[in-house]
């Protein structure tokens, strides 16, 4: 029951700290979309793909240093080209729903774009979660774990087997 529940206290550990970093990155983001449609005169959906790149951007430096530090570290390359593949369909899944929002229906207030900008973020929340735990921040595998404890107890001088043992009273 022990193992169950230690897994259990780990995934809502990493849970919080994604949500904790993924929080900060909706302020980024709708921080950033609103600045972008108030100081330009770029189209709702434009200007919320910029603010998803600024957030994309915010987020990996929060999940790689923070969220999944003790995570495998090897591979950065495939790791950050991940990153961005499943970002980028997050980007299209968030900025879809606006689309769909603004032009399908007609809903472009801002109250209406900030409504549907945060309903796409939180649909692309649910992809990006399960994406990068399951391949772009993944555990180390248990065989290099186990590995790198047998080369560490290998290093240790062991004790001959025929040496008596001291009892201590």
């Amino acid at each position: 029951m022990e193992l169950r529940s230690s897994g259990l206290q780990r995934l809502v550990r990493e849970v919080a700290k994604f949500g904790a970093v993924g929080g900060a990155g909706v302020l980024v983001n709708l921080g950033v979309f609103n600045l972008v449609r108030h100081v330009s005169d770029l189209p709702v959906v434009r200007a919320s793909v910029i603010a998803t790149v600024v957030a994309i951007a915010f987020n990996y430096v929060g999940f790689r240093y923070w969220t999944y530090r003790d995570r495998e570290k090897s591979g950065r390359t495939r790791e950050l080209t991940l990153f961005l593949l499943f970002s980028a369909i997050g980007l299209v899944i968030e900025n879809g729903v606006l689309y769909l929002a603004t032009y399908g229906f007609g809903w472009d207030s801002p109250l209406q774009s900030n409504i549907f900008k945060f309903v796409g973020i939180g649909v692309a929340t649910l992809f990006r979660f399960w994406s990068y735990r399951t391949w772009v921040f993944r555990a180390m595998p248990a065989r290099e774990a186990l590995a790198g404890a047998e080369s560490i107890l290998a290093q240790q001088p062991r004790k001959p087997a025929s040496e008596p043992r001291q009892r201590v009273p």
